[in-house]
């Protein structure tokens, strides 16, 4: 991979960010029920409280990532990566500019919820320094998802 990636704030509406989050999208209600789906929609991503990053390869949207800021924590949302660009190091690169945002904006704590079946996800969370914890916010235990935290 010889093109340099960047992560920059984007709009979810844009055509490329768009469709990374219909992939990561269909992937989610491809793999969970309905009630066990907790994405936001492309228009909540534009929200004031939400802080959207897009990774490019190149000129190429390749990966997304959000942060939502909530009382006390950010919640970090719709991550994904491009499946034809996984394995370069583009999710922790994301991972890590939305931690820098969530410092940013005076974020002591990032919490995630994921799914199980998320294996590589959850790996690189754990990697990251992310560890197990109960479910936060309105999120209950429904057996499928993972709850996450890590102190900034």
């Amino acid at each position: 991979m010889s093109e340099v990636v960047t992560i920059a704030p984007g709009d979810p509406l844009d055509p490329g960010a768009s469709a990374l989050l219909d992939a990561s999208q269909a992937l989610m209600v491809r793999l969970y029920s309905a009630e066990e789906n907790h994405f936001l929609s492309h228009e909540a991503l534009r929200s004031p409280d939400v802080r959207f990053l897009v990774a490019r390869l190149g000129e190429r949207p390749v990966g997304c990532c959000a942060v939502r800021l909530c009382d006390g924590y950010g919640e970090i949302k719709s991550f994904y990566v491009d499946e034809a660009a996984r394995g370069h190091g583009i999710g922790r690169k994301l991972i890590a500019a939305i931690e820098d945002q969530a410092r940013a904006d005076s974020l002591p704590v990032l919490n995630l919820e994921t799914g199980e079946l998320l294996d590589a996800a959850c790996r690189l969370y754990q990697r990251m320094g992310y560890t197990r914890c109960p479910p936060f916010g309105d999120y209950v235990d429904n057996g499928s998802s993972v709850f996450m935290t890590k102190t900034l």
